[in-house]
């Protein structure tokens, strides 16, 4: 995956842009993670070829992350390293079954610097936990610059880093918004259904599409043309941890949209793939065969279809 390509030139690629960081959890686990990260690591698990704009420090972490990009296959172009800066960290706790965090500033991903040439790609993803530090937020802005067919914004609201007015400029100009109820709640307020609620989001923020997700009641789509799907995971799925299951369905969101898949096949898709990630500790997993199963069942899925 490692071209000549300078960074500038990223083709059809898909763009990832924020943190990377480590969840310790309460055993004493420490997991690589963060949005951004567990989103590019499964696109390149799944056989796309994302670019990943981040940053690290000059520490033993920041060796990790890019020794474990590497075996992953994963460009490190992207990946800038701030001298005696601080790799990400964030204290996972579970509360109810759901999980809580602390995260720490500032560390290396606030200072994410801008690419140099402007940067131009097929789609680019950013949640908006990157944008809390006034340095990240330039080098977000330059990549919106770059006027990405798609721009696929994940909402993030990690108290207390977020901002009412900077979550909304990051979904201005955006075509996808992925949130979940307690977003949405934030967001729009107000005594109307949930679902109502979200149609009139979509419709204020000039959305193409706009990714619902609920928990254990699953996850929706509902775009501007006025369609809307649903997909429900099974009862009786095994859970370990539900980190990452946000992020593992914006991935596959994010790959049908590349690949133009029907709206329907690829939500389904993403809530399997949700599903399977949650039976695992951290958001993503170091196993080829793992991913390869899942490929493979879409493989049969789409032949069967073709049928």
């Amino acid at each position: 995956m490692q071209g000549s390509k300078p960074v500038s030139d990223t083709d059809n690629r898909p763009v990832i842009f924020g943190e990377v960081l480590y969840d310790c959890f309460p055993d004493g686990e420490v997991v690589l993670g963060g949005a951004p990260f567990n989103v590019a690591w499964n696109l390149a698990a799944l056989g796309a070829e994302p670019l990943l704009i981040s940053r690290v420090g000059t520490d033993e972490e920041g060796d990790s992350v890019r020794n474990a990009m590497r075996v992953r296959g994963l460009d490190t172009r992207g990946l800038q390293v701030g001298a005696g800066e601080h790799t990400g960290r964030v204290q996972v706790t579970i509360e109810d079954g759901e999980p809580a965090y602390d995260i720490v500033h500032p560390v290396a991903w606030d200072a994410i610097e801008p690419q140099g040439p402007k940067v131009g790609c097929a789609l680019l993803y950013h949640g908006t936990l990157a944008l809390r530090d006034d340095r990240a937020r330039r080098a977000w802005r330059q990549l919106r610059r770059g006027q990405p067919e798609t721009v696929f914004v994940d909402v993030n609201l990690r108290p207390p880093w977020w901002r009412r007015h900077t979550v909304l400029e990051a979904i201005a100009g955006a075509h996808w918004v992925k949130l979940n109820r307690n977003e949405l709640d934030e967001l729009a307020p107000g005594g109307e259904p949930a679902g109502r609620r979200a149609r009139s989001f979509l419709a204020r923020h000039g959305l193409s599409g706009l990714v619902m997700t609920d928990g254990a009641d699953g996850a929706g789509i509902l775009t501007a043309a006025g369609e809307h799907w649903e997909a429900r995971p099974d009862a009786h799925i095994p859970v370990v941890d539900t980190v990452g299951a946000g992020d593992a369905l914006a991935a596959v969101v994010i790959l049908g949209l590349l690949r133009h898949w029907p709206l329907g096949a690829t939500l389904e898709r993403a809530q399997s793939f949700a599903s399977a990630i949650v039976g695992r500790r951290g958001a993503t997993v170091n196993e080829p065969d793992f991913y390869a199963d899942i490929m493979g069942q879409w493989s049969r899925e789409s032949r069967h279809l073709s049928r």
